[in-house]
């Protein structure tokens, strides 16, 4: 895949770049090994000096970035300007916290007696230099929520972004360099993919995470895995939505289209399989169905519009597969299931919301990234909660009910990384984010996602003398 920014609105390719050479590899990494060298030893005032610097110079570009990330991967320019302010709220956050997150751990004094020891303590360290390889839907926040904490922690970074957001990985590289980091601190490898493995092999190389696909984790995981070096995979989502007898039908119908064209639907936290008890299946349905129609697709750039295109063209093709599918095995379409008529140019698909679901079709057990719902009628909470488990990722889940019986079953059966109760799943980053089963492991944000890359070192001192 060739590294250019390609406006998916027009499907015109804006800007090409070459990939950096050997050469220039070799002489990022040993400036990411020599950066962290002395990034290890500096103050958490320090570091926290520079991040908050990030965050003023993040929210001053606010307008530039996000027209910038609208162009290459077709968000709503609200949404572009939103992910924006979520970056510059992580880094104040982390800046004010990391401090705190990272404090040495004292055990017991009974436990340090019994260990012999006359005190003893756990510090937390910085492992090096973390790889991270990073997706296109939130080509901002997906980096800033790992760079955040790792610097914060002492690490420093190597991003390989996805190819189809050049501009936005360049300017991630420049926002930390003008906020003072010194060289090597955090830069951007413009690269293919074929060139993540021997990265990844390299000796100063000590970590990676990963966000994106199944298998894109499956192949950094197993080169990681034969080098013995910690990974953190957050992939793919199927994230259910669980609407419930007592829930406020009408305010769940409302959120649950957000939940499902957030980002154009490529999100992997965006609900998708809406799952709908039988005493309110039919008052949902035409409130969801009567939304997601309301909805303006159109130029990203504008500020009429909540769904813009997806970001490829191959992207709108694996989707339109999905629906075609399902169709031809009898769902239903409620709403939508073609490209509008009305877009003559670019890779946009009409908010879609299919019923009739049966285990036949791919789209029951596929992720669907784009604007597509798929909707379910279920008798009874037992089968809401074996249906929402029936599938191979567990990244978030939602559920709307106000019965406490119902809030205690789901928290303890449903298999996912989070169960949000009358609202939708969203990041912030005092909450750890992460999943189960192939939505891959580990966590990022809160004090879970600064430690996952840190050394938990025991300081053992033996009896005084």
């Amino acid at each position: 895949m060739p590294i250019a920014t390609v406006n998916p609105a027009t499907g015109k390719t804006l800007e090409t770049f070459e990939p950096i050479a050997p050469a220039e590899i070799e002489r990022r990494l040993a400036a990411a090994h020599a950066a962290y060298g002395h990034h290890r030893t500096t103050s958490f005032g320090e570091r926290s000096r520079l991040l908050r610097r990030a965050a003023e110079l993040l929210e001053e570009d606010t307008e530039s970035i996000a027209r910038t990330m609208t162009t290459e991967m077709g968000k709503p320019i609200k949404a572009a300007r939103a992910e924006a302010a979520k970056c510059v709220k992580a880094m104040r956050w982390y800046a004010d916290h990391a401090e705190g997150l990272l404090a040495d751990e004292h055990p017991a004094e009974a436990d340090v007696r019994d260990s012999g020891a006359s005190r003893a303590v756990v510090h937390y360290r910085p492992l090096g230099v973390v790889l991270a390889v990073m997706p296109w839907n939130f080509p901002l926040w997906q980096v800033v929520r790992f760079a955040a904490p790792a610097l914060m922690a002492g690490n420093v970074g190597l991003l390989k972004h996805a190819s189809n957001v050049p501009r936005t990985a360049l300017y991630l590289e420049d926002l930390f360099r003008r906020a003072g980091f010194p060289e090597g601190c955090f830069q951007t490898l413009l690269v293919g993919s074929d060139a993540i493995e021997d990265i990844l092999r390299d000796h100063r190389v000590a970590a990676a995470t990963l966000t994106g696909s199944e298998p894109a984790g499956r192949a950094v995981a197993s080169v990681a895995g034969d080098e013995i070096k910690k990974t953190v995979l957050e992939l793919g989502g199927s994230d259910p939505y669980l609407v419930l007898p007592s829930a406020d039908v009408e305010q769940a119908a409302k959120t649950a289209v957000t939940a499902r064209v957030q980002n154009n639907g490529q999100s992997c936290i965006a609900a998708k399989r809406f799952i709908v008890h039988a005493d309110v299946y039919e008052a949902f349905r035409e409130r969801f169905v009567a939304g997601m129609r309301k909805l303006t697709v159109g130029d990203p750039l504008s500020e009429e519009t909540d769904v813009g295109p997806l970001s490829s063209e191959r992207g709108r093709a694996d989707l339109e597969e999905l629906v075609d599918d399902a169709v031809a095995h009898g769902a239903t379409a409620l709403c939508g299931g073609q490209r509008p008529t009305e877009q003559e140019r670019g890779w946009f698909y009409a908010p879609t919301v299919l019923a009739d679901i049966t285990p036949r079709m791919r789209i029951h057990r596929e992720e669907t990234f784009g604007p597509v719902a798929t909707l379910y009628r279920v008798d009874d909470l037992d089968e809401a909660v074996a249906l929402a488990n029936d599938t191979p990722f567990g990244l978030s889940s939602n559920v709307w009910t106000r019965d406490e019986a119902d809030i205690a079953r789901c928290v303890r059966d449903l298999q996912a990384g989070g169960v949000f109760f009358n609202g939708m799943t969203a990041s912030h980053p005092g909450l750890p984010f992460g999943g189960v089963k192939r939505s891959g492991y580990g966590r990022e944000l809160s004090g879970h996602g600064i430690r996952e890359f840190c050394n938990a070192t025991t300081v053992w001192h033996g009896p005084a003398e």
